[in-house]
């Protein structure tokens, strides 16, 4: 949501009322756009998310893809030829191997970045600091003082960043919170459970192998540290290792406890418990948790958390997603859809699948690797981080929702790595009365990258 404005009513209105540089879309591409100039954009990381934030992007706006960034050559060069045949020039975009280079042009209006989390941190506030808007996708970063640093950033040079927990922008979702939660249906929520029984863990051993010709390592390791490459590094498997990223916590929960936080306007959690491990996989080259339990509690309210790599999901329409606990009802929500099941009184149950619009978008049919009940909500997040450029507002998952989504979902590995209940000061931005926890809020970083903070941006 684009503060002030009224979410409700722009929801109801096409792409092009919601925003007139937004294309009219009369055929698979835009046979007319507005007489503003299209804005000139850049992108990090062209892989799977990349690719897909930006393809999206130009779904729904007349943009001009002038830069393109990859420490994988073969990657990027491929990404350029696709992006040639889908933007309104059929230019393919110039490409860079250091994120830097590319920012120093100061020719962008947009930036968006969809590389591994441990780089999302520096490129977004260096992208900022150029002048541009960004899309980043979450987590915000790998650290609560990057992550910090992120959101001082946006605020200090005054640009809009969206965060990818995109399911703030998913049509079913939204209709889901203000006809189901906000309505009253479910009467008191006082227990969530968030949960994803995907098995998503790399398993087995991979030994270390020459890195291929077309990747940098270097440049693509950056400020994380440096460990042996193997096959399931890149692209993808990177998630598997917590020296990227923050495991399932940080990749699936982030979504789950983002968009409850959303649906019930919750800010920080005032404490985060959790534990688990490697229970099931321990020969594995993998290093993160394949179970994990957290709760983030709140006032009258706890958002339990689990994941399990392994077995059965207990339900399996719902392998990925949130339940709504109430005195009157009970929501179950996912990407794909949601239940309402009342407890009793005159309510009736209400289903909703997610919405398709591959007649409207028939790219969505045949793009590799595209999560097609997920493009929607790309579109709709693009167009409101548009709506909120042009109007200076703040987009519906500005970069401090994404601080505290993120930072919550850190503060959960946390409690499970030292074995304790962690208590969160928002204003102090310090864990109560824990100086071994707080000296974990930032993660070192390998030299010569110098770690980012609120003062130093």
């Amino acid at each position: 949501m684009c503060h002030p404005m009224n979410r409700r009513s722009f929801l109801s209105t096409t792409a092009l009322a919601a925003a007139p540089f937004i294309l009219t879309r009369k055929s698979a591409y835009a046979e007319e756009v507005s007489s503003s100039a299209p804005k000139r954009v850049g992108l990090i990381g062209t892989g799977w998310y990349g690719k897909a934030d930006l393809l999206r992007l130009v779904q729904v706006s007349p943009v001009d893809v002038v830069s393109i960034c990859d420490a994988d050559s073969k990657m990027m060069g491929e990404a350029a030829e696709l992006i040639a045949t889908r933007q309104i020039s059929k230019k393919q975009p110039r490409q860079y191997a250091d994120y830097r280079k590319m920012l120093a042009e100061k020719d962008l209006d947009l930036v968006l970045i969809g590389t591994p989390d441990h780089w999302h941190a520096l490129p977004m506030i260096d992208a900022v600091k150029s002048g541009a808007h960004v899309y980043v996708q979450k987590p915000t970063g790998v650290d609560i003082v990057e992550s910090a640093a992120m959101l001082a950033a946006a605020r200090k040079y005054d640009r809009v960043v969206q965060v990818g927990t995109q399911r703030r922008s998913t049509p079913h979702l939204i209709e889901a919170k203000r006809d189901i939660i906000e309505a009253g249906l479910l009467g008191k929520i006082s227990h969530v459970e968030i949960c994803c029984y995907y098995h998503m863990r790399r398993r087995g051993t991979y030994p270390e192998i020459p890195v291929p010709a077309n990747l940098d390592y270097e440049m693509w390791t950056g400020p994380a540290p440096m460990i042996p490459y193997t096959e399931i590094q890149h692209p993808r498997g990177w998630r598997a290792f917590m020296e990227y990223g923050n495991g399932i916590v940080g990749d699936m929960c982030v979504h789950m406890l983002d968009m409850t936080r959303w649906m019930m306007d919750l800010g920080w959690p005032e404490y985060v418990s959790s534990t688990g491990g490697i229970f099931q996989d321990k020969g594995s080259t993998a290093n993160i948790t394949d179970t994990q339990t957290a709760t983030f509690a709140y006032t009258d309210l706890n958002i339990n958390w689990t994941h399990r790599s392994w077995g059965a999901s207990p339900d399996e329409k719902y392998p990925w997603s949130a339940t709504f606990y109430g005195d009157k009802g009970t929501l179950k929500a996912s990407v794909n859809g949601y239940d309402f099941i009342p407890r009793e009184g005159n309510a009736k149950p209400i289903s909703k699948e997610v919405t398709l619009e591959l007649e409207k978008y028939p790219e969505d049919k045949t793009e590799k690797d595209l999560e097609k009940h997920c493009a929607p909500a790309i579109r709709g997040h693009m167009i409101d981080f548009l709506k909120c450029i042009e109007s200076g507002g703040k987009p519906v998952a500005d970069i401090e929702q994404g601080h505290i989504s993120t930072s919550a979902c850190i503060l959960a590995n946390m409690s499970q790595k030292l074995g304790r209940t962690l208590h969160w000061d928002a204003e102090k931005t310090l864990i109560k009365g824990d100086a071994e926890a707080n000296a974990r809020l930032a993660r070192p970083y390998r030299t010569p990258w110098i770690h980012p903070t609120a003062e130093n941006i």
